[in-house]
């Protein structure tokens, strides 16, 4: 790699790359090189706001005329395999919105073209850089509530277009080819990919259940609950496009046998703990002031960046073959819904 870190981007139409942008202009060794989306104002946004000149309106022409370092991936869902299988023919490495896809056949051909051509590939959860969520993950690991029976993430607003967010992201969102579903390929996908981190892996069975239950103009769910079933914990994600008031913004509940880790609206971490193993009566209680987390791991853009320097595996949850596993959990929830059965994993 040059000096510069290269970067393209290919879509504009997810919300959350203007967010991503601010961070890798942040980093000294970025240089936002180009812009490849179908939507001419997008383009303009991003020429006024990044100063980037380079743009196209087909990924493929800017993948074929720039020599880029990587691709920051911000399409809808279902054209995220094909993007990824372009640039790892020429040997770009990609970072993704979450989720991994719009389904499994296409988040395995996204695993395949990583592995032949050897590129990074990373799905970004923006839950994982939460500084409490952080600290949750490694107390578990220092066993400070011992072994989790229960983990739980409700994700939820008022609904996208209700919400604030922009045509471009709403309209391929309500499609469900383009995203997978609705909400719950939008917020469930939260849930799956922290408990699979906190419980380490896959469930042996998934229930799910969704509807349109307040949203009634959508052709796709606003509501939706996945049930994990491990051998010896429940996850559950939950998702809604129709919720008023506050809401959990960055995680999860975490139940352990001795004690309870609570990541609450504010982004503050309660933290739960017998203070004598067995005795549930005397228990206490503290909101624990979570540390700044060490740069590398901040933020997306600086954790992809720092792999692609370091030439580093891209660890859990974000790599490719552990996001393939989330994509399957959210498949088999999809299936339980429409089929009214719990599904036994793998599918």
């Amino acid at each position: 790699m040059t000096s510069h870190f290269k970067l393209g981007i290919a879509g504009l139409v997810h919300d959350h790359v203007w967010g991503l942008l601010n961070q890798f202009n942040a980093i000294e060794k970025v240089k936002i090189e180009a812009a490849a989306d179908s939507n001419p104002p997008l383009l303009e946004t991003v020429k006024t706001q990044f100063g980037v000149s380079k743009l196209y309106t087909d990924f493929l022409e800017m993948l074929n005329k720039e020599d880029l370092d990587a691709v920051l991936l911000c399409t809808e869902n279902s054209r995220h395999a094909d993007v990824v299988e372009a640039a790892a023919e020429r040997g770009v490495h990609v970072i993704m919105e979450k989720p991994m896809a719009a389904n499994l056949e296409q988040a395995e051909r996204i695993v395949k073209a990583s592995e032949k051509y050897g590129i990074k590939v990373m799905v970004n959860y923006p839950t994982t850089w939460s500084p409490a969520v952080q600290q949750a993950y490694k107390m578990v690991k220092e066993d400070k509530i011992g072994d989790i029976f229960h983990i739980r993430f409700r994700g939820a607003h008022a609904g996208p277009k209700e919400a604030g967010c922009s045509p471009y992201f709403y309209n391929w969102l309500y499609n469900k080819e383009l995203n997978g579903a609705g909400a719950l390929i939008d917020y469930c996908c939260y849930g799956v990919n922290l408990s699979c981190w906190f419980l380490g892996g896959m469930p042996e069975s998934v229930i799910g259940v969704m509807g349109t239950l307040a949203r009634t103009y959508l052709e796709v769910d606003d509501n939706a609950i996945i049930i994990m079933n491990y051998k010896n914990a429940l996850g559950i994600a939950e998702a809604c496009w129709s919720q008023v008031g506050p809401h959990p913004g960055h995680g999860p509940i975490i139940n352990g046998v001795d004690g309870s880790l609570i990541v609450d609206e504010e982004g503050k971490l309660h933290f739960y703990a017998v203070k004598k193993k067995g005795n549930y009566r005397d228990i206490q209680g503290e909101v624990l002031e979570s540390p700044t987390p060490p740069k590398g791991w901040r933020n997306g853009p600086e954790y992809f960046e720092e792999r692609i320097e370091k030439d580093e595996e891209i660890g859990d949850p974000l790599g490719v073959k552990f996001n393939r596993d989330v994509q399957e959990i959210l498949e088999a929830g999809i299936r339980s819904a429409i089929e009214g059965k719990r599904i036994d994993l793998p599918l």
